[in-house]
């Protein structure tokens, strides 16, 4: 029912700054929470940000406060995140993924993912 497409990944060096979007597709994001989670490899996935399409409500992980953004484009249906400050620890893939449900953190709560792209933050 949504298919999700990131874009917007590379390498970049420490302190720069990359934008992530999550481009949706068959259906709306109305009502819907969307949400990056990242996987570095041998790790664990783990969330990063997300944000209430109605509301525009946000939460982070904490590494990530104050560093990165998460924005909605209510007209596209596209969300983005904003990243600055990178640090080769935020090297991961970054998936986009839509919940339908409340709880923001939980990777569990979301049912549609993209493909992810790449981030590598050398140092």
């Amino acid at each position: 029912q949504v298919q999700l497409v990131e874009s917007g990944g590379g390498v970049v060096q420490a302190g720069g700054s990359l934008r992530l979007s999550c481009a949706a597709s068959g259906r709306t994001f109305s009502s819907y929470i969307v949400g990056w989670f990242r996987q570095a490899p041998g790790k664990e996935r783990e969330f990063v940000a997300a944000i209430r399409w109605n509301g525009g409500v946000t939460r982070y992980l904490d590494s990530v406060k104050g560093r990165f953004t998460i924005s909605r484009d209510s007209a596209l249906s596209i969300v983005y995140l904003q990243m600055t400050t990178l640090k080769p620890e935020d090297t991961a893939v970054y998936y986009c993924a839509v919940s339908q449900g409340t709880l923001m953190t939980d990777y569990e709560n979301y049912g549609y993912w993209g493909q992810g792209t790449q981030v590598t933050v050398s140092s």
